[in-house]
């Protein structure tokens, strides 16, 4: 399962990991958001060892939502190092999604 990170918990779970990190960038009225959460539910039970896998509700995290330049939802991130690598924007294919995490190892 995808961890639920928040303002407060960003930095910790996310950057300070240790990891490469994947995190869908989302809100809960956002139709295409929901068509690509199950993938990242996916993704997040088959790579749950190697990396973080986590969602970030944006209408009750603004603060890191804003630091990172979110405009559209779904945006997903990727994260190496603490640093921000790649990105995806709106509804992407699982097997997309999974190349751009796998490239981070």
């Amino acid at each position: 399962m995808a961890l639920e990170v928040t303002d407060a918990s960003f930095e910790n779970d996310v950057i300070n990991s240790g990891k490469p990190a994947m995190v869908d960038f989302w809100a809960v009225w956002c139709g295409p958001c929901r068509m690509v959460g199950p993938v990242v539910e996916e993704i997040a039970g088959e790579y749950n060892e190697q990396a973080v896998v986590a969602k970030v509700d944006v209408d009750t995290n603004q603060e890191i939502a804003a630091k990172y330049g979110i405009r559209n939802i779904p945006t997903i991130l990727f994260f190496k190092d603490g640093e921000v690598v790649d990105k995806v924007v709106g509804v992407a294919p699982k097997e997309q999604l999974e190349e751009k995490l796998k490239a981070l190892f």
